[in-house]
């Protein structure tokens, strides 16, 4: 009725795997996206004030500190590709 068992057998490990790199991929696109959106909502937070300059040193000061968690969440989506 289904044929050789082995076949079977190969046949779902194959969509087994599938499934899971699919899963990782989405797992890596999630990560990723929440790294651009804290960051961006981070920055958008800010209430910059004085001059031109101040107001630059003001953001890097912000990406300084949110910058590191955004890295550290690619970084583990890119180890789960591999």
């Amino acid at each position: 009725m289904f044929g050789d068992p082995e076949e079977l057998r190969a046949r779902m490990q194959e969509m087994a795997e599938q499934m899971q790199s699919s899963q990782e991929v989405a797992w890596a696109d999630n990560a990723i996206r929440l790294a651009v959106e804290m960051t961006v909502a981070s920055l958008g937070q800010l209430e910059l004030t004085g001059s031109p300059d101040q107001q630059a040193m003001q953001a890097r000061d912000a990406i300084r500190i949110v910058f590191p968690e955004a890295v550290t969440l690619v970084r583990e989506a890119r180890q789960g590709l591999r």
